[in-house]
């Protein structure tokens, strides 16, 4: 079917190319998610991902941020960002979901690599562009879809190509982006401000009453309402960022797991292991040893290959 008459989209149509613990890895995933399976917590990866939203509105919150986004808004993640969708009640809202890898190169072409990532590092990676601009992304989307269809003998160099392709309009016209984070004020606003505040700043010392005070809010007026927003007590969203932060450290660094402990803004290793205990439902040294491999689906902090 078209989507707004232009864009091809098959619901429950994937195309891989590789595994993610590849150099070379591509994930396109078209598909539907609604608000009774939005993600319970925010997750990571250890490789791109775009999401493509092919509906009217949904949210995306990273790093405890909440954007809203729109048809055809490219959000862009680079590796262990923390991030999850929301979508609203109601109707699915279709979508599209692109993971990769892309191998390291020599020379200049490395040079131009990093240059065409740096999409993904911008303050604000989420990219909206007129209908001129996103006819072209339509074009190049539509174009891997129909070479995923083929039998060619080049069809995984083909869609590779024409990704990189897809990179360079978002890269040679990200000057064009005319996304704007909606500025709003109410009492969702305020909590969200709030989450954004302890992503930056979990290693601190972070409390209901330190947050109660920094925010001029009543202990009990946070409480509540942070639980109604989140889904989620102040305590556990804190104690859930700071694990989310020690399973990178653990999967991806050689750091000493005190010593993580102490970074991730733990008190004590005997506090870091029971609360590591009790959302991961394994050690922090089990953890590091099996890798994620063993507990990807375990519990919601413990997604780290997930299909958004």
């Amino acid at each position: 079917m078209l989507l707004n008459n232009k864009l091809i989209y098959e619901k429950g149509y994937l195309v891989e190319i590789g595994k993610p613990t590849e150099s070379l890895y591509y994930f396109f995933d078209y598909d539907e998610r609604y608000y009774d399976i939005n993600m319970e917590f925010q997750h990571f990866h250890n490789f791109y991902e775009i999401h493509v939203l092919l509906d009217d509105h949904a949210n995306h919150i990273i790093e405890g941020n909440l954007y809203r986004i729109e048809f055809l808004d490219f959000v862009c993640l680079k590796p262990y960002s923390l991030h999850k969708s929301e979508y609203p009640k109601g109707p699915p809202k279709k979508r599209l979901i692109i993971q990769f890898n892309i191998p390291a190169q020599t020379g200049i072409l490395q040079d131009n690599l990093n240059e065409l990532l740096s999409i993904f590092e911008a303050p604000l990676p989420i990219y909206r562009f007129e209908q001129n601009n996103k006819d072209k992304i339509i074009d190049t989307l539509n174009d891997i879809f129909i070479i995923s269809k083929s039998e060619n003998p080049v069809r995984d160099l083909s869609i590779h190509c024409r990704f990189i392709d897809l990179l360079c309009t978002i890269y040679n016209h990200r000057n064009e982006n005319i996304y704007m984070p909606e500025t709003l004020n109410t009492p969702a606003s305020k909590i969200y401000s709030i989450t954004a505040y302890i992503h930056n700043h979990y290693n601190e010392d972070l409390s209901l009453s330190v947050l109660a005070n920094k925010f001029f809010l009543s202990k009990y007026y946070l409480s509540h309402l942070f639980k109604e927003v989140t889904g989620f007590s102040l305590t556990d969203y804190i104690q859930m960022t700071r694990i989310r932060n020690a399973q990178q450290l653990l999967l991806f660094t050689d750091k000493k797991i005190t010593d993580i402990a102490t970074q991730c803004g733990f008190s004590s290793f005997s506090q870091f292991n029971r609360a590591f205990n009790k959302y991961c439902k394994t050690s922090p040294s089990n953890y590091r040893k099996k890798g994620n491999a063993s507990f990807a689906r375990t519990s919601p902090l413990s997604v780290v290959y997930t299909r958004d």
